[in-house]
C-alpha cells in the first residue's frame, strides 16, 4: 500500500533491545524545520511518564515540535520519579542529536507497566536512529512496525486533498490490540500532514476526529495509561488551514476511522468484528453510553464468540447502561433480521442468525425509539485466545 507520506517528515526505526524478542522497538519521526502539534491523551488517572512529559513539552513549546520518539516493549508507567527522569532524558538526548530544545521533542511509550525504562539502550541507539531518518513510504513503514506490541501487523491510513492544484497529504499510523476502550486506550496514534496550521486549529480538528473514531471503539473495556493521539503539521504544502478546513477535517476523520477499524480488527484474540449501530437515541452521548454497555458486557462478548444470537444479553446490557429507556420501544436487528421486537421475543431464523454471526464482520442494530441521535460503535468478541495472551503478558 502506498502511503504517499507528507512532505517535511523523516522516519526511522531500529531494535534497541527493549523487547526481549529482538524485534524493532524504537521509532523516530523528525521534522527538520519544525511542525505545529496538538494531542489528546488518556483519561485514566494513572498516566505514564511520557504522557506527563509530552503534555509539558507541548505547553512549553507552545505547540511546536521538532521530533517524536516512540519506544515499544516498556510503558514507562508506574515508575515514579525515575520514570519521569528517563522520559526527560530521552528527549534531552535526542534534542542534542538534532540541535533542538528538549521541549521540542515529544516522547511516547507502550508496553508493560511497572518496569523501569532501559534508557541507556535508547541513548545508545539514538545516533544511528537519527542518521538513518529518511522520507518516503519505506521509512514510514519501518516507523509503523516498530511501535507494535501484541499487534499482529502495522496499521496505516492516508488521504490527500487538493487546493489550487496543490496536494495536501495526510498519513496516520496507529498501534493497539488490547486495553482498547473509549477515551482511547493502549493506543498510540500519530498523524502527519504537510498542511500549514496552528496548534489551536490542529487541536480542534484532532478532537473532532477522535470523537468520531477512537472514542467509538472498544475491545476489552480497559482504558490504558499511555494513550496518545498526536497530530503534526509541517506546513510544507504551503496551503493554509483556513482555505481547506472542512475538507481537511473530513480527511482527518476518515483516516482516524480507518485506523480505528484496523485496531478493532487486530484486537487480541478477535474472531469477529461487530458494528454496533445505535439508533433513535436522545443524544449522541447516550447512544455511546449504551453502545459501551453492550460492547463491554462479558456475557454479550462471549455470545458473540460463539456466534450465538442471544438478544436477551444485549437487552440486559442496555437496561443497566444508566441511560433511561422504555423497554417496549426497543427493537434489535441482526443484519437484516429482527431478533427482538418492542423489548420482547419475536420469531426469527436462528440458524440463519448463527451463520451471519459466524462471518468475520457483521452488524447489530439497536433502535431505542427515544429520539433522532445515532452512533456507529466498533467492538468485537471475547475469546479464549484473548485470555491466553493476557494471562501471561508479564512473564
Amino acid at each position: 500500500m502506498s502511503t504517499n507520506s507528507p512532505q517535511g517528515f523523516l522516519f526511522s526505526a531500529c531494535a534497541a533491545g527493549i523487547k526481549a524478542s529482538g524485534k524493532p522497538d524504537l521509532a523516530l519521526a523528525l521534522v527538520p524545520d519544525g511542525a505545529s502539534a496538538a494531542a489528546l491523551f488518556t483519561r485514566n488517572q494513572i498516566v505514564a511518564a511520557p504522557v506527563t512529559v509530552g503534555r509539558e513539552h507541548l505547553r512549553r513549546g507552545q505547540g511546536l515540535m521538532r521530533a517524536l520518539i516512540v519506544n515499544a516493549g516498556n510503558a514507562n508507567c508506574a515508575t515514579g520519579k525515575q520514570g519521569l527522569k528517563a522520559a526527560t532524558s530521552v528527549c534531552t538526548g535526542l534534542a542534542r542529536q538534532i540541535k533542538a530544545s528538549a521541549h521540542q521533542v515529544f516522547p511516547s511509550s507502550t508496553g508493560i507497566i511497572g518496569v523501569q525504562l532501559p534508557v541507556e539502550k535508547i541513548h545508545k541507539a539514538l545516533p544511528a536512529l537519527v542518521s538513518a531518518a529518511a522520507d518516503g513510504d519505506a521509512a514510514f513503514d519501518q516507523f509503523a512496525n516498530a511501535i507494535l506490541t501484541t499487534d499482529t501487523h502495522k496499521k496505516i491510513a492516508s488521504q490527500s486533498i487538493v487546493y489550487n492544484q496543490t496536494e495536501i497529504r495526510l498519513a496516520g499510523v496507529a498501534k493497539g490490540a488490547g486495553m482498547i476502550h473509549p477515551n482511547m486506550a493502549t493506543m498510540l496514534v500519530y498523524l502527519f500532514t504537510d498542511l500549514a496550521a496552528s496548534p489551536r486549529e490542529l487541536h480542534r480538528c484532532v478532537k473532532e476526529a477522535v470523537d468520531q473514531s477512537f472514542n467509538n471503539i472498544s475491545i476489552d473495556g480497559d482504558t490504558s495509561t499511555n494513550d496518545t493521539a498526536l497530530l503534526l503539521a509541517s506546513g510544507k504544502s504551503g496551503v493554509q488551514f483556513q482555505f481547506v478546513s472542512s475538507a481537511f477535517q473530513a480527511a482527518l476523520t476518515k483516516v482516524c476511522r480507518a485506523l480505528a477499524a484496523q485496531i478493532v480488527a487486530d484486537g487480541e484474540g478477535v474472531q469477529h468484528v461487530v458494528r454496533l449501530n445505535i439508533e433513535q437515541a436522545r443524544s449522541r452521548s447516550e447512544a455511546r453510553q449504551i453502545a459501551g454497555s453492550i460492547a463491554n458486557s462479558p456475557l454479550v462478548k462471549t455470545a458473540w464468540a460463539g456466534a450465538d444470537p442471544n438478544w436477551g444479553r444485549i437487552l440486559a446490557a442496555i437496561g443497566y447502561s444508566g441511560v433511561k429507556i422504555s423497554p417496549e420501544r426497543i427493537n434489535i436487528y441482526l443484519g437484516e433480521q429482527q431478533i427482538c421486537r418492542h423489548g420482547a421475543a419475536c420469531p426469527f431464523d436462528a440458524e440463519k442468525a448463527h451463520a451471519y454471526m459466524s462471518e468475520p464482520v457483521y452488524e447489530i442494530r439497536v433502535a431505542l425509539g427515544a429520539g433522532s441521535a445515532s452512533l456507529e460503535f466498533l467492538s468485537c468478541d471475547l475469546t479464549a485466545e484473548y485470555v491466553r495472551i493476557n494471562a501471561d503478558y508479564s512473564t
